[in-house]
């Protein structure tokens, strides 16, 4: 519960007592330092953002409500504090209490509190829509009232308003100011020499072309999921797990979201027992099927479809028609591969 009294009462001041107006820190800065405090709240005046491991901006902390004022509630942060404004104050909070809040620099370069959650915390690589841009810059809308920049310096290409890119979300350690970039040395500084062929790796979708979809992997270096490779709808920013099928004398890996090998048939059997259990055990697809009406119905190329139906067969787990379908034969067991 509040405190009784007022909700905006200076609680780090003994009640009974008169409490003077309270000045923003950021403009008492100079007159702390000239006192010896440490105290302060400019970024500009904030050695202890760079002194302080516990001060790290560009990310989320659970912190205690210091005292209340004008302009909100103070936190501590650190040794320090840092402003949550009043429309971020939950309505029931007292003095000692904890809030969950995202720590950034606003317009001003101060560092501020919001109970908003961001698209990512820095370190984070994220899909962003360009909102505006600047000669200096885009902005990109990342969640909070401030947009996250992105310097001119940071932009791989050319960037425009409504447009969805890949951001690695950064902190300039010299001025604590968070902000973004698109550049591939930043997004996958490594290269193709720490994976090898066959290896299972993490991808997320980077940009997207005629040719199918470029992906990082495992936030190291580049490679390409390619169309007829490709039998799901990915976005800019999707994650998926995926596999490396080549890398080339060039360096350049090749993709697929399917285990090569005997592992990826057993894997596509298992879809093709699953997408029959779900249609009563009834496809009308057949070897002769187009392999559009394949990719629609089971997520594989038509290769792959006929592969997974042969070992069915031989397993005695299907039957085929081929001027009906495929029927999944009565069974008590379960496909094991």
């Amino acid at each position: 519960m509040r405190p009784e009294t007022s909700r905006w009462q200076d609680t780090s001041k003994p009640q009974g007592k008169t409490v003077s107006k309270i000045t923003k820190p950021w403009k008492t800065a100079e007159k702390n330092r000239k006192k010896g405090q440490s105290r302060s709240s400019s970024r500009q005046s904030h050695p202890f953002l760079a002194r302080d491991p516990n001060a790290v901006v560009g990310q989320f902390h659970d912190l205690p409500v210091e005292n209340f004022s004008d302009f909100g509630v103070y936190l501590s942060f650190g040794r320090d504090r840092v402003l949550l404004p009043n429309k971020y104050v939950p309505e029931e909070i007292a003095a000692g209490e904890t809030i969950r809040v995202f720590v950034y620099t606003d317009s001003e370069d101060r560092p501020v509190a919001t109970t908003l959650e961001p698209a990512g915390v820095v370190g984070d690589i994220v899909a962003l829509k360009v909102r505006d841009t600047a000669a200096f810059g885009v902005f990109m809308d990342w969640g909070l009232e401030k947009d996250l920049l992105v310097p001119r310096g940071e932009q791989q290409g050319r960037m425009a308003p409504g447009e969805i890119h890949l951001v690695k979300i950064l902190l300039d350690p010299s001025t604590h100011r968070v902000y973004g970039s698109t550049l591939l040395k930043k997004l996958c500084p490594g290269d193709a020499g720490s994976i090898a062929a066959g290896e299972a790796v993490d991808l997320i979708i980077h940009s997207i072309s005629p040719m199918g979809y470029t992906a990082i992997i495992n936030e190291t270096c580049l490679g390409m999921l390619y169309e007829n490779e490709t039998f799901e709808p990915l976005a800019i920013g999707d994650r998926c797990r995926g596999y490396v099928l080549k890398i080339r004398e060039d360096g350049k890996v090749d993709l697929a979201l399917k285990q090569p090998g005997y592992a990826s048939v057993k894997e596509s059997a298992l879809k093709v027992l699953q997408v029959l259990e779900e249609n009563g055990g009834f496809s009308p697809c057949h070897d002769k099927t187009s392999p559009e009406q394949i990719q629609a119905a089971f997520s594989m190329s038509k290769k792959e479809f006929k592969k997974a139906l042969g070992t069915l067969y031989k397993q005695g787990r299907i039957t085929l028609h081929k001027a009906e379908g495929i029927r999944l034969k009565p069974t008590d067991g379960e496909y094991h591969g």
